[in-house]
């Protein structure tokens, strides 16, 4: 398969009950004059997880980071297609793109905590967004610590600097601080990649506590973990959507025989 081919990707996603939230409809980019993505189109369900898997280069990242266009600071990066949210395309005109990504929580591949402490870290967003109110600092600071499972370990060192926790419990402090502003969605590129098996599991486990309260869309080279943590798996080749479906009968019964090579590993 190349990117001139054509064919159909294969869709049986996992409804989840509240409808969708982003739709991604015939989507295609470019860095200059090399093209990355081809033509994906897939609905992410609210509520859901859903992993973007296939091998390095295939698009992933690319396709992530154009959800909440972050691909926008790239120079001669251009586009087709469109991405809507909640029924809105994110590219019309009149849309503010901080407030869109303010919607769209970020997690990177390396947890990247602010050389501020914890406490400072969690509410930066907050405080950005004009709250001042310290009571309500705390209070949505806390929560926000709860939320990503890691009150419990910090409680009593919020003034301490982030920089001496764990990378654990770097990213979590950093899934924190992206769910401090309530966002709609949260967008994870690898973000166990750079962590030992113990801070893995402590994240899909938190993954598995955020279902429901967030649409989470992850990017994981592991299709073990995007087994384990994900209701709906898309397989990416050459920057194309290849097939899309329940995670269940994705990893059990694929449609495809190349997504079967795939995530037998035949190739990758």
């Amino acid at each position: 398969m190349n990117g001139a081919d054509r064919s159909e990707p294969v869709s049986y996603a996992k409804q989840g009950g509240h409808g969708v939230v982003l739709s991604i409809e015939n989507f295609s980019l470019w860095y200059g004059r090399t093209q990355a993505l081809f033509d994906n189109t897939l609905t992410i369900e609210r509520g859901l997880v859903t992993a973007l898997i296939g091998p390095s280069g295939c698009g992933k990242s690319t396709l992530l980071r154009s959800l909440n266009r972050m691909n926008d600071l790239i120079d001669e990066v251009r586009i087709s297609g469109d991405i809507r949210l909640d029924e809105r395309s994110i590219f019309d005109p009149s849309v503010d793109v901080i407030a869109l990504r303010k919607r769209m929580g970020m997690v990177f591949q390396k947890p990247n905590p602010f050389p501020m402490s914890i406490y400072e870290n969690v509410i930066y967003p907050l405080k950005v967004d004009g709250v001042r109110d310290r009571r309500i600092l705390a209070e949505l600071g806390e929560r926000a610590l709860k939320g990503a499972a890691l009150w419990d370990e910090v409680k009593d060192r919020l003034n301490e600097s982030a920089l001496g926790l764990s990378g654990g419990q770097q990213q979590r402090l950093c899934i924190a601080r992206a769910i401090a502003g309530d966002p709609e969605l949260i967008l994870m590129d690898e973000p166990c990649s750079a962590l030992d098996p113990i801070a893995t599991s402590k994240i899909e486990e938190l993954m598995n506590e955020l279902r429901g309260h967030y649409t989470i869309v992850i990017v994981t080279h592991n299709m073990q973990q995007a087994a384990r943590v994900s209701d709906n798996t898309a397989f990416m080749y050459l920057g194309r959507m290849i097939e899309y479906g329940d995670t269940q009968k994705f990893f059990l019964k694929p449609a495809l025989e190349r997504t079967e090579d795939y995530i037998t590993g035949r190739f990758g």
